[in-house]
């Protein structure tokens, strides 16, 4: 398994002028924009509370560099409320100000011509506040188009390793080698052995917070990760990830317009 080499340099927003910006996206009507969205979360023994931020942001980075898609500033504080208060190293923002932020975000990087966005999510968490965000967003702004990338479940045989050690995904087998891809020295590798603790969630009726769910915060079993499966991941998710944005900067509505309701005069 090969590491991706990338072909450029990322295009980075907060590293352009506002001149660079615009010359950017001159004549590019349809450029897809990426948007790191992460958390800062505790992660076991053996990964950084920023884990989730990394992944997104480097992902991000990554499909850049093939597509010279710009990505804009990473949002580094989630929806964590998962984790509660127990574990050390959580910050969170509620929920609802999650899709508030990235509603915000979004429309105003639509004031510099940036109208199609994908949200690339790093936290499971995230998932209820950006589908929120899409609505208000489609709704309130039809001319822009927003869409989210969870990684962990982009194609099936993607899928298939991020669940291979539960369903409740958390600092486990494939994020832990995607980690190895992106962030080596992030890893404290002499924690991976007694870092396991396997999903409780099989069954249960309700959702728990992850200290009655899990003995150290992990879910899963890191101490089966390795480099190679993380340059699996890293080069399988990258590679449907610029798809999409090709895709993305062509793709319209299958219908012109909105039909008219029934009986509208």
């Amino acid at each position: 398994m090969n590491a991706i080499v990338p072909a450029k340099d990322p295009v980075r927003w907060e590293e352009l002028t506002s001149a660079e910006i615009e010359s950017m996206l001159h004549g590019r009507p349809g450029e897809v924009g990426l948007l790191p969205v992460g958390a800062t979360e505790q992660h076991g023994p053996h990964l950084p509370t920023g884990t989730d931020t990394i992944i997104a942001r480097e992902l991000c980075n990554a499909v850049s560099a093939r597509t010279g898609a710009p990505v804009l500033p990473a949002l580094s504080i989630g929806s964590s409320y998962g984790h509660g208060t127990i574990l050390a190293g959580t910050l969170s923002l509620p929920p609802e100000r999650l899709s508030d932020i990235v509603r915000d975000t979004v429309t105003w990087a639509a004031t510099s011509g940036i109208t199609r966005v994908l949200a690339v999510n790093g936290h499971f968490g995230n998932q209820a506040s950006l589908s929120i965000a899409g609505d208000h967003l489609r709704h309130e702004h039809p001319e822009l188009r927003f869409g989210t990338l969870n990684w962990w479940t982009l194609t099936p045989a993607i899928a298939a390793e991020t669940l291979a050690d539960g369903e409740d995904v958390h600092a486990n087998r494939a994020e832990t080698s995607l980690m190895m891809a992106v962030a080596p020295e992030l890893v404290r590798m002499d924690h991976l052995v007694q870092a396991d603790d396997p999903d409780r969630t099989d069954g249960l009726v309700f959702r728990y917070t992850a200290p009655l769910l899990s003995r150290n915060g992990v879910t899963g079993r890191p101490s089966l990760a390795t480099p190679e499966l993380g340059r699996w991941l890293l080069e399988e998710v990258v590679r449907t990830m610029a798809s999409c944005v090709e895709r993305g900067r062509v793709e319209e509505p299958p219908l012109a317009r909105q039909p008219e309701r029934v009986g509208a005069t």
